[in-house]
């Protein structure tokens, strides 16, 4: 059975903050290198719709600043990267201070300081692909309807203004969608959206992803890099 492409969803990467989001640096290379000791193709945003067999893109949530240090190091070994930033943070790289994360920052603030325009700019020069996270990090799926238009088309334009290239892919605040934010994701001119768990109903604007954490070893990392990724999140919970 040809294998769908594989698209990873890390967040911070930090040797410092003891966070699940937080992986360290050395561990994510790692991590890539063995998908490419595996055979597997590295390849940019667009090519992922085209569904190639045997590749991967590594993705971020989120555009925290420490992510900054491992870009280089990832395109160097030919990988694929997106991050995916929140527009109304870009301006001054203010801390994603939601009530997920934030309290578990504490001691820790700057780990959750995002990447500013300038920032965002460097990753693009190296070949990173640059999409939306929305503007702010809300729930989408609770959102009014023109609330959720505002977070979507906002944050692309700012984006596009901003980067002065076009920003088209979006990843879902915490993997949330419906049928009706992938609607507006869709009519909003977004040429895809990421999500986690594997919906084929939603299609390109449902792509699934495998979220890696730090405290995912060698064995349950495999798992969930496995090419039977729907299955694969179940099965990876219940190794240690």
């Amino acid at each position: 059975m040809a294998s769908a492409p594989l698209v990873l969803c890390y967040h911070a990467v930090s040797d410092r903050w003891p966070d699940p989001l937080a992986v360290p640096e050395r561990v994510l290379l790692e991590q890539v290198r063995r998908l490419l000791g595996r055979g597997l193709r590295a390849v940019d945003a667009a090519e992922i719709l085209d569904r190639p067999a045997g590749s991967f893109h590594v993705t971020f949530d989120d555009a925290y600043r420490n992510i900054e240090q491992v870009l280089p190091e990832l395109r160097s070994l030919g990988a694929g990267v997106t991050v995916f930033a929140c527009s109304d943070l870009a301006s001054d790289g203010a801390p994603l201070d939601v009530p997920e994360v934030a309290p578990r920052a504490m001691g820790h603030e700057k780990e959750i300081l995002t990447m500013d325009w300038e920032a965002l700019r460097r990753a693009a020069a190296l070949g990173v692909e640059i999409g939306s996270h929305t503007r702010s990090h809300p729930h989408l799926t609770r959102l009014s309807d023109d609330d959720l238009q505002a977070e979507l088309t906002g944050s692309r334009e700012a984006l596009e203004a901003n980067l002065q290239r076009p920003c088209r892919f979006l990843a879902y605040p915490y993997g949330e969608m419906d049928e009706r934010v992938r609607r507006a994701a869709e009519d909003t001119g977004y040429a895809a959206a990421y999500g986690l768990a594997a919906d084929t109903r939603l299609g390109s604007y449902g792509i699934p992803r495998a979220d890696v954490y730090r405290g995912d070893g060698r064995t349950r990392f495999r798992i969930k890099t496995s090419r039977l990724l729907p299955y694969a999140r179940a099965v990876a919970r219940l190794v240690d």
